[in-house]
């Protein structure tokens, strides 16, 4: 294997994730909150693809591609979920959003 390092790869899929950690914990907004755990989910994918490479396999890369998919399912049902509290009026303040009744 030539080029950067697995290591190299695996250290920023770390930063990144802790990244999104420290969003998710600290911001109230749940859009914010998605993008975090979506940046989360691709510091994943980059680890995943980094040991598919470095052990030349194309697991990684399928498990990269099965979480995309969940990644993608995800947002769809929270993005509608943020749209139904929207339009009822309600506030988007997270920590205020603990009782899903109109």
């Amino acid at each position: 294997m030539s080029g950067v390092p697995a290591y190299y790869f695996l250290w920023l899929s770390g930063v990144i994730f802790t990244v999104g950690a420290v969003g998710v914990l600290i911001r109230r907004n749940p859009l914010v909150i998605f993008m975090c755990i979506e940046l989360m989910l691709n510091a994943v994918n980059l680890a995943f693809a980094a040991m598919g490479r470095y052990l030349n396999s194309l697991d990684g890369q399928v498990f990269a591609f099965l979480v995309i998919t969940v990644a993608a399912a995800e947002v769809v049902v929270g993005i509608a979920i943020i749209v139904q509290v929207y339009r009822a009026g309600r506030n988007m303040d997270v920590d205020e959003l603990d009782l899903m009744k109109s």
